[in-house]
């Protein structure tokens, strides 16, 4: 699957020289689409290339497929080596910067003649580009904190992105399961923390299978430098300049080995004092008694923590929160678990800006194993999303009526949503009249990031048709830190009206400390992929994690309900705020 993200690269970068170039919008955007297509692949390209189902795909045209085959047979595509002729590449990296476009690179370009990367920042730093027509201070300062996000960014990958990357790993590492008795993916990715520096791998395996564990691991096809080989650990760079790294362990040793590297270091901190505390010695090779070095146990993480009196707290939340005091209590809550979500709230087909259509988003959810799932298109403030207005929707809602035959006999429900933009003062995008026909709605801020925008939530929620604010903070990894909000009025507002607030798994939004708040508080959260294309539905599972990071209980989490529940929520609401109509 290399080549298709090498090639979603290569058409997402001329699509950036060609709008550096000022030249047609229609065959930027082709490049555009093209990219994400091939990104969001879930086949392999050069097999749909040699089968001939790359004519099936949707927004994959003609001269495209010229490019991919060229591409697939040489290497390279002439049209982008005659581009990076024209323009300087290394500049068009800040184009990632949020912030900076294409016209602002071409005017320093023009003006400044600032050729790389490292021109452009130096530029900013001393202030030259406030020289430049439309440079104000306001401006200057939002790119000054843009390249600060992707600078903080580069040096750290967002769960989804080490996810991908690690289980890929480890699926690899599987073609020599003959020699392996567990493996396991650790650190802050098996905590499933926000954001992820490195990767950590263990497996627990005979020693002397060691030797051929660690050679293995070096030859992932996608390593570009071996940093280290050694007898219990290595390390590689891949091309991308992310670091994996490998441990390997005896059996007996396992469970110790992951509870010490799946960390935090202030979880891990505390759990060795208690030990101390108990005459006893914690490592990650086991559990042993101080005084004389007796080993006690530790192949696996309950055996560890047993030993300890304790019980096992999940990884997500090892971050010395209180979750130590509650595991030695015996009293740890019981957190949502995948095995309770039902269903996904909010996802887009190619009726908007989502890649497959509705039928694809709808058969891969199913099965998934999924019992409903809510289309939830953008709505028509959205025109670079090619958002819907009431004519598109109703269409749409045809084709749901059409798959619902197919799919209701089955045991899957699926829900006419939509993702409704909140416009600046407050009022939807679109009129109650059609809201009130929606199964379920989203409501979600797309504009005007950068100022306090809790009256718009609050007025958002006081309409007895919306029942879930998208993307709360407006934070997304990598290239938005998220606007001001009333955490506690927007609390206070979503519990009166009965309205659930959106943990994005894409943007990691809710954060952590929001949803322990809202489980404080006995506010509803709804897990979602947001999935722009069929595999992003199963992120769902990292969803999950994130909301067990907040403590989130499956209780204030809306996916647990099932279908007749979730009308329910909605109906309740209906009642509460006085709606004329209710479903």
């Amino acid at each position: 699957m290399n080549k298709n993200k090498e090639l979603a690269k290569l058409f997402e970068r001329m699509a950036d020289m060609l709008e550096f170039l000022g030249e047609n919008p229609y065959r930027i955007a082709t490049y555009r689409r093209a990219a994400e297509i091939l990104s969001e692949l879930d086949q392999d390209v050069e097999e749909l290339v040699k089968t001939g189902k790359i004519r099936e795909l949707p927004g994959i045209g003609e001269s495209t497929i010229e490019k991919i085959v060229e591409y697939l047979r040489t290497g390279t595509i002439k049209r982008y080596e005659e581009l990076k002729k024209q323009v300087p590449e290394d500049l068009l990296e800040l184009l990632e910067v949020p912030g900076i476009g294409p016209k602002t690179l071409r005017l320093a370009y023009d003006k400044l003649k600032i050729r790389t990367k490292d021109d452009f920042i130096r530029a900013l730093r001393t202030g030259k580009l406030a020289f430049l027509p439309g440079f104000g201070e306001k401006k200057i300062q939002n790119i000054l904190r843009g390249l600060e996000l992707w600078e903080r960014s580069k040096e750290r990958m967002s769960l989804i992105e080490a996810y991908d990357i690690g289980t890929s790993y480890v699926d690899y590492m599987k073609q020599i399961g003959h020699l392996i008795e567990k493996i396991e993916l650790a650190g802050s990715l098996r905590r499933r923390k926000e954001t992820i520096g490195d990767i950590d791998i263990l497996v627990s395996a005979k020693a002397e299978n060691w030797p051929r564990i660690h050679e293995h691991f070096i030859r992932f096809p996608d390593v570009k430098e071996v940093l280290l080989k050694g007898e219990t650990k290595s390390s590689v760079v891949l091309s991308n300049g992310r670091q994996v790294d490998l441990r390997t362990v005896e059996p007996h040793q396992f469970g110790a080995a992951l509870q010490y590297f799946t960390g935090s270091k202030e979880h891990n901190i505390r759990i060795r004092d208690i030990a101390k505390e108990k005459g006893l010695k914690v490592n990650e090779y086991g559990v042993f008694r101080a005084d004389t070095g007796e080993y006690l146990g530790g192949a696996t993480e309950e055996e560890v923590y047993s030993l300890l009196g304790m019980q096992t707290p999940p990884p997500e939340i090892r971050e010395n929160t209180g979750e130590v005091e509650l595991a030695l209590q015996g009293k740890l809550p019981r957190l949502v678990d995948y095995s309770d979500i039902k269903g996904d709230f909010h996802m887009h087909t190619n009726w908007s800006d989502g890649v497959a259509s509705l039928e694809q988003m709808v058969r891969t959810a199913y099965e998934l194993g999924h019992k409903y799932i809510v289309i939830g298109d953008h709505s028509q403030s959205s025109r670079v999303a090619n958002g819907l207005d009431p004519e598109r929707y109703r269409k749409q809602w045809k084709e749901i009526e059409r798959l619902r035959e197919e799919y209701e006999p089955l045991g899957f429900h699926i829900l006419k949503g939509c993702e409704v933009d909140i416009l600046p003062d407050g009022s939807l995008d679109l009129p109650d009249e059609l809201l009130e026909e929606f199964d379920f709605v989203v409501a979600s801020i797309h504009s005007r990031l950068n100022q306090d925008n809790t009256y718009r939530i609050l007025k958002a929620m006081e309409n007895p048709y919306v029942n879930l604010i998208g993307h709360p903070t407006g934070r997304a990894y990598g290239s938005r830190e998220g606007y001001p909000l009333d955490m506690k009025k927007v609390l206070q507002m979503a519990k009166e009206t009965s309205t659930a607030l959106e943990l994005n798994t894409f943007r990691a939004d809710l954060p952590p400390e929001w949803i322990r708040r809202c489980m404080e508080e006995g506010v509803y959260i709804a897990i979602v992929t947001d999935a722009h294309a069929p595999k992003h539905l199963s992120y769902i599972t990292l969803g999950v994690g994130l909301a067990r990071r907040g403590w989130a209980r499956p209780e204030l989490v809306l996916n647990t309900r099932d279908y007749q529940g979730v009308l329910e929520f909605v109906k309740e609401k209906r009642r509460k705020m006085g709606a004329s109509y209710i479903r």
